[in-house]
């Protein structure tokens, strides 16, 4: 890709990582992980509804962030699940990291993921340019490790109607998180369900405002 014209409207590399917004001279970034399965090989389509869930959530932080020199991309998955020690979205949000370091050089990065995204994106944080991570409904286990977000920020967003992934598990994944020096914090949606349907304006409100602010704080203009 070259020539402003290009950038601003994005640019799928064509391996782990689609960029929505690559604005000249971007200063920091926001990365988007969609959900899955926890065990799954078949190819993940961007037609899948865990995909399409994201979608307004891009809208969203693009609508706060208006013209600040801020990236945009989401992460493409190889296939639907997590599938155990493989940790094939951990993977694949790993060599998006890379891709996007390529494209816009080494600047820091909001992650930003849903239910097995949220889990990859908790993990993905591990590296040093991720500062902060939202996570929405996301799948903790009770030996997630947190350890590495020592000195990050973290959101988690979770519905107190969820039946796939465990709300009382985010309470106590951020209380660990806290007790590792993480700067975390829990909001429990009132009758959210898993989908984010349910108190939809609350979750997308919530999550921009949140990644607008890290992200733009980040670069510090």
């Amino acid at each position: 890709m070259t020539g402003p014209e290009q950038h601003a409207t994005g640019a799928d590399t064509g391996g782990a990582l689609i960029a929505r917004r690559v604005p000249p001279g971007a200063r920091s970034a926001v990365l988007f992980l969609h959900g899955g399965r926890a065990d799954g090989r078949s190819p993940s389509r961007p037609w899948h509804l865990a995909a399409l869930r994201m979608r307004p959530f891009v809208r969203a932080v693009s609508s706060a962030l208006a013209d600040d020199p801020v990236l945009l991309a989401q992460v493409r998955y190889r296939v639907r699940g997590w599938n155990g020690p493989d940790a094939d979205a951990l993977h694949d949000t790993e060599q998006a990291l890379q891709e996007l370091t390529r494209l816009v050089g080494d600047v820091p990065v909001v992650l930003v993921g849903h239910s097995m995204g949220g889990r990859a994106a908790l993990r993905a944080a591990r590296a040093p340019q991720v500062k902060a991570v939202v996570a929405l409904a996301p799948w903790c286990p009770e030996d997630e490790p947190v350890a590495h977000l020592r000195g990050k920020d973290v959101m988690v967003l979770h519905g107190d109607h969820d039946r796939v992934t465990d709300p009382q598990a985010s309470v106590a994944f951020v209380r660990r998180a806290r007790a590792a020096g993480a700067r975390a914090d829990v909001s429990l949606v009132p009758g959210g369900d898993h989908a984010m349907l349910r108190r939809s304006a609350r979750w997308h409100r919530t999550t921009a405002s949140k990644v607008a602010n890290w992200a733009l704080r980040t670069y510090s203009p």
